[in-house]
């Protein structure tokens, strides 16, 4: 079985700062893509950022200049450090990473999912 803890979610300012951690556990071999998604009220997930095994990244339009992702392959960890934050970047926010698990001795990738963390930007 595999889990991804999601913490560090909260109520801010705007303008303010919040740090995502999501770790991944279980029987993992290996970790490739890890990533961010979002989802605000009424509207669909969307993609906030992404990290490869390797520290490649990639970010939303939206959020460019102000998010920063990162991630401890040691620790199978993922971070979403947010600055200058809107009240648009109210949701609840998801890690999502791709893990290799061996449960029969025969190897397979999949997705795994977070259970979110809520993040209000709010005066």
């Amino acid at each position: 079985q595999v889990q991804l803890v999601e913490s560090g979610g909260g109520l801010v300012q705007p303008g303010g700062s919040l740090r995502l951690s999501c770790a991944a556990s279980g029987s993992i071999i290996s970790i490739r893509t890890m990533g961010w998604y979002r989802q605000a009220p009424g509207k669909q997930r969307e993609l906030v950022a992404t990290i490869s095994s390797s520290g490649s990244t990639n970010y939303a339009d939206s959020v460019k200049g102000r998010f920063t992702i990162s991630r401890d392959n040691a620790k199978n960890t993922e971070y979403l450090q947010m600055n200058s934050l809107k009240p648009e970047d109210t949701a609840v926010y998801y890690c999502n990473a791709e893990i290799t698990i061996s449960p029969h001795g025969i190897s397979y990738t999949a997705g795994y999912w977070g259970q979110g963390t809520q993040v209000t930007v709010s005066p």
